[in-house]
């Protein structure tokens, strides 16, 4: 097989979720540039509007679809979207996920837990489930976080989170076998939106903050490196892997 064979994904749909901005687009744009149809959703339809009109005007073929991923309705409307306009569904990119902020526990109200918890790992189980009930092949992939394991002072309900995503796809993995393939990427620092609201930090401050984080290759994450590597959970390349979590972190 070439190379081109082995990272082409023509004919092939993707839904990813999230991607009206930051990795969720870096993923939807690069999936189109290697074939696949792409389903560009997230609650904002004016961020999905132009994802989805990019990627049309350069030859690719997207339609937007606005979705709250810890609906469930919503999301089997999502996937009835899908196969609708495109007959199916090959991949699912369960991009969505949050924190309140950084919090102390003993400050941390049960709200803020159960808000982050529906966000970042229920959305997931709720993407994966309707995924499973669509797909008969394919490649579902949940973006994850290096926060995911070890300590994570004052954002621990992130991490727990997080850390559930993981045995959520390790778990997925074993059930969906043979047919559909589950995978994650544990994602490293990106300043995206979300990023810069969480560690109240400005542009400005990423060089120090990647310095002083120890990152091995000194510099924060893209949406094109987290989408590099999903691209590569979705291609033939990784026919002969599921259920693992890929860190793409910088060395950290």
């Amino acid at each position: 097989m070439s190379i081109s064979k082995l990272f082409d994904l023509s004919d092939q749909t993707a839904i990813v979720t999230g991607s009206g901005k930051g990795i969720g687009e870096g993923i939807a744009r690069l999936l189109s540039l290697a074939g696949a149809n792409v389903v560009v959703s997230s609650r904002t339809l004016e961020d999905i509007q132009k994802v989805s009109s990019d990627i049309n005007s350069v030859g690719g073929s997207s339609i937007p679809f606005v979705c709250d991923v810890t609906d469930d309705t919503q999301v089997d409307a999502l996937a009835k979207c899908a196969i609708q306009n495109f007959g199916k569904i090959d991949i699912w990119i369960n991009n969505v996920g949050g924190s309140s902020g950084r919090t102390p526990l003993k400050e941390l109200s049960r709200e803020d837990w159960d808000q982050t918890i529906a966000l970042t790992l229920t959305s997931v189980f709720i993407g994966c489930q309707v995924a499973a009930q669509n797909m008969t092949s394919g490649s579902i992939v949940n973006i994850s976080s290096r926060s995911s394991w070890g300590a994570v002072p004052n954002n621990s309900h992130y991490g727990a989170a997080k850390a559930g995503v993981n045995v959520l796809t390790a778990s997925l993995a074993h059930e969906l076998g043979p047919e559909i393939r589950c995978n994650a990427v544990a994602s490293g620092a990106v300043p995206t939106e979300i990023f810069f609201e969480v560690i109240k930090l400005k542009p400005e401050d990423l060089p120090t903050y990647a310095k002083e984080t120890g990152i091995p290759l000194q510099r924060l994450g893209t949406p094109q490196d987290i989408a590099g590597t999903v691209l590569f959970l979705c291609s033939e390349a990784s026919a002969w892997m599921t259920g693992e979590i890929i860190t793409v972190s910088g060395g950290r």
